[in-house]
């Protein structure tokens, strides 16, 4: 499963780079993102800040950063990770990604984490707000962050 999300991911950012050269149109996506993280039946508030650079109108490469202030028994957890998107519309955002996730507490430790997303953005005149949901995958365990976007385009 492993390297199959990694030549995915891998696969995504070739054609985003080829899309990009043919397509001088950039577009910036700032946002914050509000959400709950759902892992062995608890769930959590998750609050973060994403950004999304546009390369054309269907592929866009993103940064997230996340946390979750009582997750793992109150230690927290923060995610970061770079995605891959296709926006096979202008409303849906579909993403690839891998990053870090990092436990707090006396038992500190990081872990590799890969996430499968989707989104559909509504334009309110220069705002978006984006339903999300993802799904990441750590150690043989799968979480479920579910929540939404506001951002600001330019």
């Amino acid at each position: 499963m492993k390297n199959c999300i990694l030549k995915i991911t891998y696969m995504l950012l070739m054609i985003g780079g080829v899309a990009a050269q043919a397509n001088e149109q950039v577009k910036h996506i700032p946002g914050v993102f509000i959400g709950v993280t759902h892992i062995d039946n608890e769930a959590e508030f998750t609050f973060g800040v994403e950004y999304e650079y546009k390369l054309d109108k269907q592929w866009g490469l993103g940064l997230i950063y996340e946390r979750t202030n009582n997750a793992h028994h109150g230690d927290g957890v923060s995610v970061s990770l770079a995605s891959a998107y296709f926006h096979p519309n202008k409303s849906i955002r579909l993403g690839v990604g891998i990053g870090e996730e990092r436990v707090g507490g006396s038992h500190s430790h990081s872990d590799t984490l890969y996430r499968l997303s989707a989104a559909y953005d509504f334009h309110i005149g220069e705002f978006g707000i984006a339903p999300a949901i993802a799904v990441d995958f750590v150690n043989d365990q799968e979480a479920l962050v579910i929540g939404f976007a506001v951002t600001r385009p330019f």
